[in-house]
């Protein structure tokens, strides 16, 4: 019986987060762009 690839497994696993992680990043700079409101921060709210 072969051993599991515990290093490609992680890999992939790695792979894919940052790959998430980049297309997170670009819909904020798309939202960002096109001036659509994002959710209020502290900073922004009127005291």
């Amino acid at each position: 019986m072969a051993k599991p690839n515990y290093t490609f497994e992680k890999r992939q696993r790695e792979l894919k987060k940052s790959k998430q992680q980049e297309e997170k990043r670009q819909e904020k700079l798309a939202r960002k762009d096109s001036g659509e409101p994002s959710a209020p921060t502290d900073e922004e709210t009127p005291s």
